[in-house]
């Protein structure tokens, strides 16, 4: 494991794991600014891989198949990533036509792009759980960036202009800092010269600070939707809380997987699914972000549940406040976690997006070590003391019904 920068200043992080065929990276380019209209991010994304100023969309998927290469971009709420993989022996290949992407994409394709989008987001929001899922965050992240939903998206697409996509990309590009994390069996000196060749003229030299406000979520707030032709109640219930910068972070961790992450052993599944049979799906959630984050329980039931689940919710949070968690089922927890932490890291690919996300979370390369060592050291008391100070009474729930 190595870490430099290139000549640009991008901090890189390469991985040399003997006898793979294939390299992965991933270059995650930081977002420090909100959207100014919901949507804009979300068409950018999508025109990436529509062409650029010497290839056209066709002769650019044309390419990537012909050769094996796998070049895909992720728009998420804190960055901006894009993705590799390839053999060994076309890397060059590849990041040329990767530099080409960043570089030079042309954003032709707005006005196709746009339709479609708009005619694929009421198709997603048909799912009751989406739908559920989307009044949730909307309503916790209400007037912040990260409430920006499939339906505020939708109510305001059609403000959005390929000059604001365009304006946007060339300020994120600009602004954003970025980090590489390169994974795969090739020389470091012969990786470092092939990526300084390609991506070393990526703009960064103006970086600036992360713009995005911490949400405040003031009172608690229930939210409902009607859907006729639904099966089922959806139910989301959720609290803001601390992101991975807090010192709490491994505590969230491993109260999450006591109370729903774990799928069959968890709490909520024990007792909500098992012995009451509310439910087939019931699980926890903590999602983040830069400058928060959401811990969130769902469920799926029938809708004379929907208040017996709620209470369900409660009853498992108030037992981890009330009762320390047994060293049994703590360490269990633990191991649970870690193990999956090790099973999504284990091909290049992951290895070099979990590097550079870490990265760019401000954490160095050893952050897996690091991690599984301040997960092994949570006690019962600091989950205790968590869940005691977060889940409290501000909440947002959400309730999807016939």
């Amino acid at each position: 494991m190595k870490e430099f920068q290139l000549k640009n200043g991008i901090k890189s992080i390469y991985k040399q794991n003997k006898n793979t065929p294939r390299i992965a990276l991933s270059l995650n380019i930081a977002i420090n600014t909100p959207e100014k209209t919901a949507g804009t991010y979300s068409l950018m994304n999508r025109l990436f891989l529509q062409g650029t100023e010497k290839r056209t969309s066709e002769e650019l998927a044309l390419e990537l198949e012909s050769n094996a290469i796998e070049v895909s971009c992720d728009m998420k709420q804190d960055y901006l990533r894009f993705r590799v993989v390839c053999l060994n022996e076309d890397i060059e290949h590849a990041l040329e036509i990767v530099s080409d992407i960043i570089l030079n994409s042309t954003f032709k394709e707005f006005d196709k792009e746009k339709t479609k989008l708009e005619g694929e987001i009421p198709a997603e929001l048909d799912s009751a759980r989406t739908k559920a899922m989307d009044n949730f965050v909307k309503t916790l992240f209400k007037n912040h960036y990260y409430g920006n939903t499939y339906t505020n998206i939708l109510e305001n697409l059609p403000n959005v202009t390929k000059e604001d996509v365009i304006s946007s990309y060339k300020n994120i590009l600009k602004s954003g800092q970025k980090i590489l994390a390169i994974v795969g069996d090739i020389d470091f000196e012969v990786i470092e010269d092939l990526l300084n060749k390609y991506l070393g003229n990526i703009p960064n030299d103006d970086v600036k600070q992360q713009e995005i406000s911490v949400p405040i979520l003031e009172k608690s707030e229930v939210v409902e939707i009607i859907k006729p032709d639904a099966n089922q109640a959806q139910i989301f219930q959720g609290w803001l809380v601390p992101t991975y910068t807090s010192e709490e972070y491994p505590a969230f961790l491993v109260l999450n997987t006591i109370l729903g992450a774990s799928g069959l052993s968890s709490r909520l599944f024990c007792e909500l699914r098992d012995k009451k049979g509310l439910a087939y799906t019931v699980r926890s959630s903590y999602d983040t972000y830069a400058v928060c984050a959401d811990f969130n329980i769902y469920i799926g039931t029938e809708p004379k549940n929907i208040q017996t689940s709620l209470d369900g919710f409660m009853e498992e949070i108030q037992k981890i406040k009330d009762v320390l968690v047994e060293e049994d089922e703590l360490s269990n927890a633990k191991n649970n976690y870690i193990g999956k932490l090790q099973f999504i890291t284990e091909t290049n690919a992951q290895q070099a997006n979990f590097l550079a996300y870490r990265a760019m979370c401000g954490l160095g390369s050893k952050a897996k070590e690091e991690l599984i060592k301040k997960v092994k050291s949570v006690t019962s008391e600091q989950i205790q003391n968590v869940a005691g100070k977060y889940l409290n009474d501000i909440s947002v729930i959400s309730i999807l019904k016939p």
